[in-house]
């Protein structure tokens, strides 16, 4: 009996031992292993390079040609980058990709040239590209209106804009206009005061047509004809343009629908025009 009580008792007290020894060695086996995989996991995490904007946006910051596409870049939530061409427009290397040395610039693979310019055309294609009905419906008819706003917009409203706020900004005028020309200054001082005067008319245009009631050309929501507006009318600041009610409510109404999108780019023209107004009162 005393030789079966004893073998009895000393298996159990083997195998409790035996259990005890190989849990620590376990333990001390699991931890190197534990720690060789995350240290394999952190060094492929370090070694995966980020990843980089398919679309670049070549563009100056007190421009509101520049400021319409950086804004629609933002409010669209497209993966982008920008690169400041201020000075550079003229390089070789730009000229080589740009014989129009013109900003904003976009570059994307899918473009047969590999860049694009003109603030419309990139807005145009960006949103075609992404389905971005939102900003430019596909429909027929409601896109005419979008395209005919934004063809008014460059064919005969910037144009007044422009003559009227470069002398003050210290852009240079276009060629074969008085203010690009060696006339007196009170010719030019005539001219500007003209194309000032003329921008009343296609400004209630866009208020009685084009909108025609509705908070924005595109309607409910802003559309890229919309951001190219109020781009546009940022330069008249510069000038203490009157602007009427509506215009001063639909500019602040862009802003709150749109956020920082227009907001940030917004603030580089604002700050380049305190600037220039704060330099022509000193």
């Amino acid at each position: 009996m005393a030789k079966t009580v004893t073998k009895s008792a000393r298996k159990p007290a083997a195998k409790t031992a035996s259990k005890a020894a190989a849990k620590p060695a376990a333990k001390a086996a699991a931890k190197p292993a534990a720690k060789t995989a995350s240290k394999a996991a952190a060094g492929k995490a370090k070694a995966k390079p980020a990843k980089k904007p398919t679309l670049t946006i070549s563009m100056l910051k007190p421009s509101v040609n520049n400021m319409t596409v950086r804004v629609f870049a933002r409010a669209a939530g497209l993966d982008h980058a920008e690169a400041d061409a201020w000075g550079h427009t003229r390089s070789p290397e730009y000229m080589a990709r740009n014989p129009a040395h013109l900003t904003p610039m976009i570059e994307d693979k899918g473009l047969p040239r590999g860049v694009l310019w003109e603030s419309c055309a990139i807005m145009q294609y960006l949103s075609n590209k992404h389905g971005l009905e939102k900003f430019y419906p596909k429909a027929p008819a409601k896109r005419a209106m979008i395209d005919s706003a934004m063809f008014y917009l460059i064919g005969t409203l910037y144009p007044y804009v422009a003559r009227a706020t470069y002398p003050a900004l210290g852009f240079p005028q276009y060629a074969g206009e008085v203010g690009h020309s060696d006339a007196h200054p009170d010719r030019k001082s005539e001219a500007q005061k003209a194309a000032v005067a003329a921008i009343a008319e296609p400004l209630e245009v866009f208020h009685s047509f084009f909108r025609d009631g509705k908070p924005f050309i595109g309607g409910k929501s802003p559309s890229i004809a919309d951001i190219r507006l109020a781009a546009t009318l940022e330069f008249l600041a510069v000038i203490d343009y009157a602007l009427p009610k509506w215009a001063k409510e639909y500019m602040a109404a862009m802003e709150k629908k749109l956020g920082k999108a227009y907001a940030g780019p917004a603030g580089d023209v604002r700050g380049y025009i305190a600037h220039v107004r704060s330099q022509a009162q000193a």
